[in-house]
């Protein structure tokens, strides 16, 4: 059973019956293959920037803008913005690469996808 969520400029995919690359991550006009702990770990740490920024919220002047990244030996995110709307940047960082980014706008609606799939991974 192929889960695939996508919204206007973002898709996240999860196909359990592929053996290498089970995980999808795009745009509208760029996609990444990503192996099951590659998109766990997307999930995870963009779940954590996420969090970050919201904490960071109530000690922001409205006009302050914020840059935070988080990596690990496989993936580096970024997010770029203001609290409540920041643009979301990935890079793979071993074996093949690739990267990717979406702009603020589309960055809620991955996030809910990204929330709602999570829990459905091993």
């Amino acid at each position: 059973m192929i889960n695939l969520n996508k919204g206007n400029g973002w898709r996240l995919g999860w196909n359990p019956q592929a053996e290498q690359f089970p995980g999808l991550l795009g745009a509208d006009d760029w996609a990444i293959e990503l192996t099951l702990e590659e998109l766990a770990d997307f999930c995870q740490l963009s779940q954590q920037l996420a969090a970050t920024l919201a904490e960071m919220s109530s000690h922001l002047m409205a006009e302050e803008r914020i840059c935070c990244e988080v990596e690990n030996d496989r993936l580096w995110l970024e997010v770029e913005g203001f609290p409540q709307s920041y643009e979301l940047r990935v890079m793979l960082l071993m074996g093949r690469r690739g990267e990717g980014a979406w702009p603020a706008a589309v960055v809620p609606s991955l996030m809910q996808a990204v929330y709602t799939l999570a829990p459905q991974l091993p």
